[in-house]
C-alpha cells in the first residue's frame, strides 16, 4: 500500500493513498479555499482504513436487510446501493463515487465556496452554489481520449455527483457499453446507477467475449459472473437491442428519482435520457 500524498498545483489538490486518486478544486477567496483544503487532506487520511474494516460486508450482495458496517464511507456506500438492490449489486459499486462525496463534504463543511469538485478516478462529487455552474467532457472509450460530449451543471439541476461506468473502465461489467454517465443527486448514487446501466447495455452477440469475473480479479466482488473483457464491431440489430435496455433501465431509475439524467455511449451511437434543457450535450441524441 503506497504512502499518503497531498500536493497542491494549479489551483487543484491532490490525494492519493494506495488505490483512492483524488483531483479536487474549490473556487472562493484564497483563503476559503486554503481551509477547504486543509479539511479535506484532513478527513482523507483514514478513509481507506475504514473501507478496508468492512471489506468483507462491502463486497456481499445485498438482499432485504441492511448490513451493518462501522465506517463513514461504508455507510454512504450502503445507503447508495440498497435503493438499487431488485437487481444484483453490492456496495462496493458505489467506493468511488461515496469517497468523492466523503472528502467533498469535508471540503465545504462551514466554507463560503462558489463551487467544488472532487474527482475520485472519474467518479465525481460536486458542489455549486446559485450563479455559479460547471462543464464536465464525457469520454466514450478511454483508449481513445476525446470529449465526445460536454455538461453544462448548475446549481438549480440538482445534481450533486455523476459516475461513469463501462466495460473498458477499470471496473469490471456486466455489459458492452463503451461508457455510461450517471448524474444523481450524490456521487454514490451516481456510481451505482452507471454500474447498473453500463450492465443492462447487453445483447446475445458472437462479437462480445467474456470471462468469469474471477479469473481476472482475486479480489472482485462480483464472483465467477462472467464479465466483458472485449467487444468487436457489432450488428446494427445488437446495438439496437443493447442500447434500448440500457435506456430503459435509465428510464426507471429517473422515474424512481434515483438519477436526473444519464448519457449511453455504444460503438459511435450515443443517447440521453431525461435530458434537462439547461443543460447540453454536444453530440448525443435523446
Amino acid at each position: 500500500m503506497s504512502a499518503y500524498v497531498r500536493h497542491v498545483s494549479g489551483g487543484r489538490l491532490h490525494l492519493q493513498h494506495g488505490p483512492i486518486d483524488i483531483i479536487a478544486r474549490a473556487w472562493g477567496s484564497e483563503a476559503e479555499i486554503n481551509a477547504a483544503y486543509g479539511q479535506a487532506s484532513s478527513r482523507f487520511i483514514g478513509v481507506l482504513e475504514e473501507i478496508v474494516a468492512d471489506l468483507a460486508v462491502l463486497r456481499r450482495p445485498l438482499d432485504d436487510a441492511t448490513p451493518l458496517v462501522r465506517g463513514a464511507v461504508p455507510r454512504r456506500m450502503v445507503a447508495a446501493a440498497l435503493p438499487f438492490a431488485d437487481r444484483f449489486v453490492t456496495p462496493m459499486a458505489a467506493v468511488a463515487g461515496a469517497v468523492a462525496d466523503e472528502v467533498l463534504a469535508a471540503m465545504t463543511a462551514g466554507r463560503d465556496l462558489e463551487r467544488a469538485y472532487v474527482n475520485d478516478g472519474g467518479d465525481i462529487a460536486i458542489h455549486l452554489t446559485p450563479g455559479h455552474s460547471l462543464k464536465t467532457g464525457i469520454v466514450d472509450n478511454q483508449d481513445h481520449p476525446h470529449i465526445d460530449a460536454d455538461a453544462e451543471l448548475t446549481a438549480s439541476l440538482g445534481v450533486g455527483g455523476l459516475a461513469t461506468s463501462g466495460w473498458r473502465g477499470r471496473s469490471l461489467s456486466f455489459g458492452i457499453a463503451d461508457a455510461v454517465t450517471a448524474f444523481a443527486r450524490n456521487a454514490a448514487t451516481a456510481d451505482v446507477a452507471a454500474t447498473l446501466i453500463a450492465g443492462a447495455v447487453d445483447a446475445d452477440d458472437a462479437a462480445i467475449e467474456r470471462r468469469p469475473a474471477s479469473a481476472l480479479r482475486d479480489d472482485t466482488d462480483l464472483g465467477d459472473r462472467p464479465v466483458t473483457v472485449a467487444v468487436s464491431p457489432l450488428e446494427e440489430s445488437s446495438i439496437v437491442t443493447a442500447m434500448n435496455a440500457g435506456v430503459t433501465l435509465a428510464k426507471d431509475y429517473r422515474a424512481r428519482g434515483l438519477i436526473t439524467h444519464a448519457y449511453l455511449a455504444l460503438q459511435n451511437r450515443r443517447r440521453v435520457v431525461a435530458l434537462n434543457r439547461h443543460t447540453h450535450l454536444a453530440g448525443a441524441r435523446s
